[in-house]
């Protein structure tokens, strides 16, 4: 059982358990972290980190390499078709890639580009807002 003072004074603490009278500070502890080496670190480093002007950070230069064993035969999975789907979730996947386009993450695939790997998903919807999901499982195997 956890208790907090909810009162708005100067003593700021909660207590854990049956035990009321040992009280845990908040302030302490904070300080601590902020003050520790590894939050310095991140901190003067905060730039490369994800934010709401740049979603997907600034490290440049350091691009991770992904190796896929796409040599054929293919595994049956790696070609899949399509799933089902409804006009909503149609219409939130086309906002969902072109967010993903504008960002540089995908890019459209040429008419005369070999695509080996093809993958569905689906879109997700969780408290009205859409997620569009691919199905990497056989990326696994």
């Amino acid at each position: 059982m956890y208790g907090i003072d909810l009162h708005n004074n100067k003593d700021r603490y909660f207590t854990i358990g049956e035990n009321k009278h040992q009280k845990f500070e908040f302030l302490p502890f904070k300080r601590q972290i902020m003050e520790s080496e590894p939050s310095a670190l991140l901190y003067d480093h905060k730039e490369a980190f994800a934010s709401d002007k740049e979603p997907l950070g600034k490290i440049i230069g350091h691009e991770a390499e992904i190796i896929h064993n796409i040599e054929r035969p293919y595994p049956p999975l790696l070609k899949r078709t399509a799933y089902p789907e409804i006009p909503e979730s149609r219409e939130a996947l086309e906002i969902n890639i072109k967010e993903l386009q504008d960002l540089g993450v995908i890019r459209k695939v040429g008419n005369n580009e070999e695509v080996k790997i093809t993958t569905p998903v689906i879109v997700a919807w969780h408290n009205g807002k859409s997620r569009m999901v691919g199905d990497f499982r056989a990326l696994n195997t």
